[in-house]
């Protein structure tokens, strides 16, 4: 009823969404809507209402109300958050990550939609313009759908199957992400999470023999935005904007002129294996195994632990290799990691379909002792960049951060267990609002709540976490690390989450504090997770734990 009562007041403000309602000359509809959109302030609302008690049980009166100067801080709030995805778009651009620049983007364009001044607020971009957002918001989309380019760089036929293998890029350069999904003949797919510029379509039956396909590109992301109740409830509410140019139609012939995608690293900054034609055989088996699903026939390319992995990796979604890699083999100490093969996975109780580069780990003797999912080009690279590290150190943290995302990925819990130290400390977080008039050091009026677990607390909840969930991926980006100045190997990892399960997905920023001294058992001695924020300058670091 507070509400309601509020609603009446703000109203005639809600000039954006009144002028998209009145196009369609219904205003049942527009009150319907404003009705609803409103309701979505709610629980931000009630936080912060005050209540005189005026009689007791049994016959209890309460009197409860709101003071205007709290209703414009509601809508503050609201602007904030839509300011927050804006800057976190065009970031997300700049860096490829097409899938997060498109979610941000139109997260906030639907917000906009949602706020009583929604056509009047403004927004200064990174080189210092100022912007309407309810105009520049859908410019910002159409120019990103434009600036995509999808080719088909390979094709595999059977009888009745075709799979098609596709180099996605932006302004020329290729993705880091791209989610979309895909014309089948008779429905349109499953979302694809395509990774480092690598897509794929898979068509069956009579749709084989067709000479296009049609993608379209996802913006809306509404399973991602079950992390936020508030954008969560305001999705529902509001219809979605349809974008006619996040639809595209390519050739479903492989194109020869296309420039080949770019390795995951550059070579020169590794030691390369000249000799490579033993492991690249092996290689060839296993991907010929795993297409064939004759998977015991590879059998004597692994070490017993290395065939157990890599059997939970095919058991991990129906893995399938795509294309054909262009394998690069590096030297590490008395053995050689071959990077990597593209490969998709998919689950039952899953609408969308995963894209990893797996990376092979031999021994001494040329056997396949460890398989991992490697990391996203710009996270790999922003380690092997790093001169002035030995090239030992450089690989030992690259195959650790590998090792730790799969082992999350395949639910190895006894490795978990193992990799951290017996008082480790371990810190999830949280994001709390708080008034303006506090002293706060961090953007938008928020501040981190922090709950501290033992390495006890953590492995049991982990063991609920695997047991209750289909799969569980993980994707690492934007790493800033740090090497300590005593210890030895000891390093501070800051890298960018995002993480994805049947029943829940989260961004954050996730620190390591790990000892690498012994590469073969590494030790994490800190790890903390925080919200997705709008600045890394309040990210623990390794200076919060010397």
């Amino acid at each position: 009823m507070l509400i309601s009562q509020i609603s009446t007041h703000v109203e005639s403000n809600f000039t954006l969404l009144k002028e998209e309602m009145s196009q369609n000359g219904n205003s049942e509809e527009f009150n319907e809507t404003f009705n609803s959109v409103i309701n979505t302030y709610s629980n931000a609302t009630l936080k912060n209402t005050e209540r005189i008690v005026l009689g007791n049980e049994p016959d209890a009166k309460v009197f409860r109300y709101i003071k205007r100067d709290e209703i414009v801080k509601v809508f503050q709030d609201r602007k904030d958050k839509i300011i927050g995805f804006t800057k976190n778009a065009e970031k997300s651009i700049e860096k490829k990550q097409i899938a997060d620049g498109l979610r941000y983007y139109y997260w906030a364009l639907t917000l906009l939609k949602s706020h009583p001044e929604g056509g009047d607020i403004e927004y200064i971009d990174q080189t210092g313009q100022k912007h309407l957002l309810a105009t520049w918001l859908p410019m910002q989309l159409n120019n990103v759908f434009a600036a995509i380019d999808i080719s088909v760089v390979d094709k595999e036929t059977e009888d009745g199957y075709a799979l098609y293998t596709m180099d996605i890029r932006h302004d020329n350069s290729q993705i880091e992400n791209f989610d979309y999904s895909y014309w089948d003949g008779t429905d349109w797919s499953n979302l694809i999470s395509a990774r480092n510029g690598v897509g794929l379509v898979e068509l069956y039956g009579v749709a084989t023999d067709t000479e296009k396909l049609k993608i379209k590109a996802e913006y809306i992301f509404e399973g991602e935005a079950r992390i936020d109740r508030e954008l969560e409830d305001v999705l529902s509410k509001i219809d979605p904007v349809p974008f006619r140019s996040s639809y595209y139609t390519i050739a479903a012939k492989a194109t020869e002129t296309i420039e080949q995608p770019k390795k995951a690293l550059d070579d020169s900054k590794l030691t390369s294996v000249l000799n490579n034609e033993t492991y690249k055989k092996s290689i060839e088996k296993i991907i010929e195994a795993i297409k064939g699903k004759t998977y015991s026939v590879s059998q004597n390319e692994f070490t017993t632990e290395g065939y157990s992995i890599f059997t939970k990796l095919i058991d991990y979604g129906n893995a399938k290799v795509i294309g054909s890699p262009e394998l690069s083999f590096i030297e590490f100490e008395e053995n050689v990691i071959c990077r990597a093969v593209p490969m998709s996975f998919n689950f039952k109780s899953n609408n969308k379909q995963f894209i990893e580069d797996v990376v092979f780990h031999f021994n001494k003797s040329g056997k396949v002792e460890n398989l991992s999912f490697g990391l996203s080009h710009a996270a790999l690279n922003d380690i092997i960049q790093k001169d002035v590290w030995k090239e030992r150190d450089r690989l030992i943290l690259v195959n650790f951060l590998e090792n730790y995302k799969t082992a999350y990925a395949l639910k190895r819990i006894h490795y978990i267990e193992q990799i951290f130290a017996d008082d480790a400390l371990i810190i999830t977080g949280s994001v709390v609002k708080v008034k303006p008039n506090e002293i706060n050091r961090y953007q938008s009026n928020r501040i981190i709540k922090y709950n501290k677990q033992t390495k006890q607390q953590y492995i049991k909840n982990l063991r609920y976490s695997f047991g209750s969930k289909e799969y569980i991926n993980l994707k690492f980006e934007q790493s800033k690390i740090r090497k300590a100045g005593k210890g030895g190997d000891i390093y501070g990892v800051q890298i960018k989450q995002n993480y994805f399960s049947a029943n829940y997905g989260d961004v954050g920023y996730l620190f390591l504090m790990v000892d690498l001294n012994n590469p073969d058992e590494p030790i994490i001695h800190v790890r903390t997770w925080q919200p997705d924020i709008e600045t890394n300058d309040s990210v623990y670091g390794l200076s919060d734990f010397n």
